[in-house]
């Protein structure tokens, strides 16, 4: 036992030092981890610090259970069901899409149905965790396209849970289509059960653990979510079905913001053990054997997750930046992909999964940080005609309501319909620009004299408005920034 305990300690420390230092250059923590359970694990030549990964299986559990039970806490339903048809269309696209993808690749590689729902799952679901730390990290909190990134992460969320409902019957050891209907029913109606616990149900859960006491509510909560997670497995049905929606019965209760607060410090220690114990699994032997499949996994993913941000940009009314933005931030893979290669493991599927997972998400992981950080130049070759006409000026710009000039919007229409510069000058124009400030009409930066930029410099007035057919974007010269109204919201009436 002391030398098991030496070895998990060293090898969680040493974890956190990894990801320590990865923080420092944007990659992610999750990847840090896995990666030192595989250096570490009896799977790679070298050192091993624990030579039985399985002894750790029931602190693995664990951290499983917390990740999914935090993330049903945290869940804002209400932002969810407000959030308007349009982001659902948006949401349901980008999963289908991306989920179809893994279901293609898993039957091509005949690995078996099971194995193809499991890869389908894999590939379907983005990291919430990764795209949030970009969003932070890169500094676009205040993008007009950032709602949408959220908000199809937090339907994702919703879909991980159906799907988990889904998968349980086929990663049981049913037989005959009955038991496969007779599981299946058995997961939704748990589902469904737990649902209306969280509906109904709320007051009485908070009753049960309310205390004053933080060190009681957390063992109370502790305590309630593994006996839940442990029901849902007894019954059929995966234990992080279990520990997600008995989250969401404690996120209708009068404790919500204190078990998010003392259970996130426990959260973090015991997935990180999780995602090492799953790297200790890993023998680095076999990860060559799914090199091929990776590779293609990875193209397949970012090909359906640019195809994605095209269609919110479209839903949206987003310029290409925009929908790379979206595609690019989302694109990461991480704990929920670990989790459906950890079920299908203990399910006895192709041992080929764990491997296949691993490097997956260890190469987009790498990826998506520096493809997010470099969207513009996706942008730049991004086609027009994918998104609505007449973005062409602005196509590497963010969409932003972050300029502070909003308040020297005084002139939004005009009856000119000349550069009256170059009609002086006898010079030809692309196309004409509004200074909303003083009613200015000069011609854009692809016209040989780009007479509006050179007004602005003279003058300080800081946006310039388009006044092509088609187009109601602003520029801020000042802020360097493109000037639109938020997601949705109709332009002004005479704005051209």
């Amino acid at each position: 036992m002391h030398v098991d305990l030496v070895g998990l300690g060293a090898a969680v420390l040493i974890a956190g030092l990894v990801a320590r230092a990865g923080r420092r250059v944007g990659l992610p923590t999750v990847p840090c981890y896995m990666v030192i359970g595989i250096l570490l694990g009896p799977g790679t030549p070298g050192p091993t610090l624990i030579e039985h990964p399985e002894d750790l299986a029931m602190l693995a559990a664990l951290g499983l259970i917390l990740l999914l039970f935090h993330l049903g806490v945290e869940f804002p339903v209400e932002q969810v069901l407000g959030s308007g048809r349009r982001l659902f269309i948006a949401a349901g696209c980008y999963i289908a899409m991306n989920v179809s993808a893994g279901l293609a690749l898993g039957f091509a590689l005949g690995w078996g149905t099971s194995e193809a729902l499991v890869i389908g799952g894999a590939l379907g679901i983005s990291s919430s965790a990764i795209a949030t730390k970009l969003l932070i990290e890169l500094h676009r909190l205040t993008n007009a396209e950032t709602p949408v990134v959220l908000g199809i992460i937090v339907i994702e969320d919703i879909f991980l849970a159906f799907y988990l409902a889904l998968l349980s019957p086929v990663l049981s050891d049913s037989d005959s289509a009955a038991e496969i209907l007779r599981d299946l029913a058995v997961s939704f109606g748990f589902l469904l059960l737990l649902f209306a616990v969280a509906r109904y149900g709320a007051r009485l859960v908070g009753a049960l653990v309310g205390t004053r006491e933080d060190e009681l509510l957390a063992v109370l909560v502790i305590g309630l979510v593994v006996l839940v997670a442990g029901v849902s497995e007894e019954v059929g049905v995966s234990d992080a079905i279990g520990a997600l929606l008995i989250g969401l019965v404690v996120s209708r209760t009068a404790v919500r913001e204190r078990v998010e607060r003392l259970v996130l410090p426990l959260r973090d220690v015991f997935a990180a053990v999780f995602f090492v114990s799953f790297g200790l699994s890993i023998d680095v032997g076999d990860l060559g054997s799914v090199a091929v499949p990776v590779a293609v996994a990875v193209c397949l993913t970012l090909i359906a997750n640019v195809a994605g941000g095209v269609v919110a940009a479209r839903l949206f009314g987003f310029n290409q930046r925009g929908a790379a933005n979206i595609g690019l931030t989302i694109l990461g893979r991480g704990e929920f992909s670990l989790i459906l290669a950890t079920l299908a493991l203990g399910a006895g599927l192709d041992a080929r999964i764990g491997p296949f997972v691993a490097l997956y998400v260890l190469v987009l992981a790498i990826l998506s940080p520096l493809l997010a950080a470099n969207s513009h130049y996706l942008a730049r070759i991004m086609p027009d005609a994918l998104l609505r006409p007449g973005w062409r000026y602005v196509r590497e710009e963010t969409i932003s309501t972050s300029c502070t000039h909003l308040d020297q919007i005084k002139i939004t229409t005009t009856d000119v319909d000349v550069c009256p510069a170059c009609v002086a000058d006898g010079e030809q124009w692309v196309e004409l620009r509004l200074c909303v400030t003083c009613g200015n009409v000069g011609c854009c930066d692809d016209s040989p004299a780009r007479h509006a930029s050179a007004h602005a410099a003279g003058t300080g007035h800081p946006i310039m408005q388009s006044l092509e057919d088609g187009e109601d974007w602003r520029w801020c010269f000042v802020d360097e920034t493109l000037v639109r109204a938020p997601a949705g919201t109709p332009v002004e009436a005479g704005e051209k």
